[in-house]
This record gives structure tokens, C-alpha cells and sequence, in this order.
């Protein structure tokens, strides 16, 4: 299941790009990238999910990792939106960069994921 996580954010990440770039070049397309990369939301989350309740015991990092998770799916989202609004997504960004290494960090860290820290 970690491998099916993986893959899932990291194809959740590829079209959040995708769909910024879209966004930015004003391309009719963003919209039909957008809604693939919500069910890519819901999958990430589903498997995140499965993988937290396969944890015999949960510490606090694996909620603080959720967490994070969650707000970082928010602030894709928020960054998304300020875009396709015309508005300032600087905050939002700011949000994503944060959420985004605390997540990494986390999923680096805590044992289901690599041995690197």
C-alpha cells in the first residue's frame, strides 16, 4: 500500500503543476486537469488512510503527518483557485511550501516510509 501512496502523490504533485501551468497560459484545458487531480486528492487520501489504519501503534507524528497531508491538499486547492480568479496566490503558495516539507519530512521520517533520516 506505501507504493500505491507513493505513486499517488507524486502523480497529485505532476498534475497540480500541470494544472498551474494551464492556469497560467489561460489554456481551456485547466478545468479537465483540475477534476482529474481532485480524484487524485481522494485517492491520495484513501490510501493514506488505508495506511494509517494498518499501523498497529499510532503515534502523534503519524496524525501531525496526516495533518499535513490534508493541508497541503488545501493549499493546492488554494492556490488554484487565487489563480483562476486573478487573484494574489502568494500566501497560498507560502502555505503549499510549508505543508509540503512538513508532509515529506514526516513521511521520510516516520518508519513506513525511506530510511533516510
Amino acid at each position: 500500500m506505501t507504493h500505491a501512496h507513493i505513486t499517488s502523490w507524486l502523480i497529485t504533485i505532476v498534475l497540480f503543476f500541470v494544472a498551474v501551468s494551464l492556469l497560467r497560459s489561460g489554456s481551456s484545458k485547466a478545468k479537465i486537469v483540475q477534476m482529474v487531480l481532485r480524484l487524485f486528492y481522494i485517492l491520495t487520501i484513501i490510501t493514506g488512510l488505508l495506511l494509517l489504519h494498518s499501523i498497529a501503534s499510532i503515534s502523534i507524528l503519524y496524525i501531525v503527518k496526516t495533518i499535513a497531508g490534508l493541508w497541503l491538499i488545501g493549499a493546492m486547492e488554494m492556490v488554484l483557485i487565487s489563480m483562476k480568479k486573478e487573484k494574489s496566490a502568494k500566501a497560498a503558495w507560502i502555505q503549499w511550501i510549508i505543508a509540503f516539507a512538513l508532509a515529506l519530512f514526516l513521511g521520510l521520517l516516520l518508519p513506513l516510509g525511506f530510511d533516510v533520516f
